[in-house]
């Protein structure tokens, strides 16, 4: 089985070599994303491993089928990235790595909550200046509060367990329920607007779908609470940008922190520094001192970059022994 490496960064590298030295599979990385131009680079191969950012459009798809790949291998849960019904047309399979890590990913959320409520970079920003002054840092108690999570599957449920450990009143809302999370952790599901309207804080956790693409908007936006806590480390287009910094601009919500960005596929992974950037709704999100963004690694453990190289050589030695893997994605 010979597999080329799509996207591969400095940060995941060490963990993909450590990996493939313990298998008979011959493979080559590159730096280059996957697009219509680099497709060509999968000549020979029999399969491809992508990350987030690589584009599996129908046309990349084809040109990949053409130069004889048979097999699609992600390092990532979401999968919104690739055209499944073009890659079932053209026989490709694919396989995603579910469960990487979902602890990472709900920490990584309640760190973003935990930064802006006790307003963590003002502060250090202060100090660094030698400014000790307090005033305009008041947070409040999470203990009391209620949070309404949206999508409660396997991340969603680490970060009820989290929030119950606040103290946190706990709304939920999923296509379906998680008996375990409603009996031990007192989570109470509800419709997407009652979640809107009740929650003090609301953390996102499901994937991107044509279900959930602009889940929230500006209709929705509308109805929450006053200064409310939006926390995002699931898709960027779950969220609708522009109805988002009009809900910012006018303070429905108070404080806003994500991991992921509806446009991010130009910018994020990669040192913007020296040209900058020329999305002027990221801009404005960065220049607002009540929004914290990271660059997608909320998913940036040790342990979650193991499983994640695990997984997709486990996945890849399955095609090589005629076997469907357990994460092939449908």
């Amino acid at each position: 089985m010979k597999i080329l490496f799509y996207s591969v960064r400095a940060f995941e590298k060490p963990y993909l070599q450590n990996a493939g030295n313990h298998h008979d599979i011959q493979v080559v990385f590159t730096e280059e994303s996957l697009d219509p131009d680099t497709a060509v680079l999968a000549l020979n191969f029999d399969a491809v491993s992508l990350f987030t950012g690589d584009d599996a459009s129908a046309t990349v798809l084809e040109i990949l089928k053409e130069m004889g790949v048979k097999y699609i291998a992600l390092r990532s849960a979401g999968y919104d990235h690739v055209n499944l019904s073009a890659a079932g047309r053209l026989g490709l399979e694919v396989a995603n790595v579910p469960d990487y890590s979902p602890y990472a990913i709900a920490e990584h959320a309640v760190a973003l909550l935990l930064a802006l409520n006790r307003r963590l970079t003002e502060s250090h920003k202060r100090v660094s200046g030698f400014n000790f002054n307090i005033n305009g840092l008041t947070g409040f108690d999470l203990h009391g509060k209620t949070v309404g999570i949206i999508g409660t599957g396997r991340i969603g449920s680490v970060m009820t367990k989290i929030m119950h450990g606040f103290g946190c009143k706990l709304l939920g809302y999923d296509i379906h329920e998680n008996d375990e999370l409603q009996q031990k952790y007192g989570l109470r599901y509800a419709t997407l607007r009652q979640l809107c309207a009740g929650a003090d804080m609301i953390s996102v956790h499901a994937p991107l779908n044509k279900d959930t693409y602009h889940l929230l908007d500006r209709e929705l936006f509308g109805i929450m609470r006053k200064g409310v806590t939006i926390i995002n480390t699931a898709r960027g287009a779950i969220i609708k940008t522009e109805d988002l910094l009009e809900a910012l601009e006018n303070s429905t919500i108070g404080a806003l922190g994500m991991d992921v960005y509806e446009r991010e596929k130009e910018v994020f992974f990669k040192d913007c520094s020296k040209t900058g950037i020329e999305d002027m709704a990221l801009k404005k999100l960065i220049g607002m001192p009540n929004v914290l963004i990271t660059s997608h690694h909320a998913f940036l453990t040790a342990e979650a970059l193991t499983n994640i190289a695990d997984t997709v050589f486990q996945n890849v030695l399955d095609w090589q022994h005629g076997k469907s893997p357990a994460s092939k994605v449908p």
